[in-house]
């Protein structure tokens, strides 16, 4: 009797520690190929979510990622999240980011890229060739490999550092950008830092939010100088909620070390001011900071990092270590 009613106990113990678990609602959608989102708007919604469901997805597929190459598939989305309003924060965990083919192409361009010649700045260099490199993925390695026929190399192995290039929500108003636009709504970033393992927090401009996701690069480094990382397609989990009653004016990010703020505008010195300001608002609001001391501490303790020097908008992503937050 004694040891059927430990094991009565045990169960149910195990029931209330692992409720979560048994509870959580996991959905698994695809979208269609020839289907993808140009432009990040107010748009019929593709999948409707609930705060707490974790989505199991891919990045588009089209002929911008075979061998050949071919025309951009755009965005997965928009999602639209149950409950969520202009005046919350949507919530998205990135659960996963792997590249699941063959093959990521990286490109140099004579009118795009942060290095040569484009349409908002001329140089009196000469243009730079236009060539796509074909990179080699190795998903048992975690590495990306290019052959390099006229350089003394030859070939060179990296590790690959998977992250999503496009995170967004529908802009504000009936505004519409095309998908190099990154701006408060997210959208083309392409900060490395938008990995496996962080915390992404997006204002919101609708109800439902209307998230959109896509640009997946195995490798992107900072700056993305010369237009494109290592472009690759990638099996995405994640998983969304929501801060009710807390709106927020940009793009935030935490992970196990930093809180960090995204800010995109032309100057780069633009995009740094907005970004460094949300911070120290973001010290002040949730870790009771004075403005003031925050700036000062924010001063000699914050790093950043540049994220993309070749979209219509520059992007900087300002940080702050949490082991000086209180605890």
């Amino acid at each position: 009797m004694k040891r059927a009613f430990r094991n009565t106990l045990c169960l149910m113990l195990t029931l209330l520690l692992y409720q979560p678990l048994f509870s959580q609602n996991i959905i698994r959608f695809t979208q269609t190929p020839g289907t993808g989102s140009q432009a990040f708007k107010v748009r019929e919604p593709v999948l409707r979510l609930k705060p707490g469901d974790t989505l199991i997805s891919q990045t588009l597929m089209g002929d911008y990622y075979t061998a050949e190459g071919g025309a951009w598939p755009g965005e997965v989305g928009p999602i639209y999240i149950e409950g969520a309003t202009p005046n919350d924060q949507l919530v998205i965990k990135i659960i996963k980011i792997r590249p699941n083919r063959q093959y990521g192409p990286a490109r140099i361009n004579p009118d795009f890229g942060g290095l040569t010649s484009d349409v908002r700045m001329r140089l009196l260099n000469p243009k730079s060739p236009d060539e796509r490199f074909l990179w080699r993925l190795d998903h048992d390695k975690n590495t990306g490999t290019l052959d390099l026929p006229r350089s003394r190399m030859g070939r060179i192995e990296v590790p690959l550092a998977p992250m999503l290039g496009r995170v967004a929500v529908a802009p504000r108003n009936e505004e519409s950008f095309p998908g190099l636009w990154p701006g408060d709504f997210g959208g083309n970033m392409d900060a490395p830092e938008i990995r496996e393992g962080v915390t992404v927090y997006l204002p919101i401009f609708h109800d439902g939010a209307l998230f959109y996701f896509g640009d997946g690069h195995a490798l992107q480094g900072e700056g993305e100088i010369a237009g494109t990382g290592l472009e690759a397609t990638m099996d995405v989990e994640v998983q969304f909620d929501l801060i009710k009653n807390k709106p927020i004016d940009w793009p935030r990010i935490e992970d196990d070390d930093y809180i960090m703020v995204v800010g995109s505008a032309r100057p780069l010195i633009d995009a740094f001011r907005l970004a460094h300001v949300e911070l120290v608002e973001w010290m002040v609001d949730d870790y009771g900071f004075d403005k003031w001391e925050a700036y000062q501490v924010l001063a000699q303790l914050a790093t950043s990092t540049v994220a993309n020097i070749v979209d219509p908008l520059y992007t900087v992503v300002a940080k702050y270590p949490k082991a000086f937050l209180p605890r």
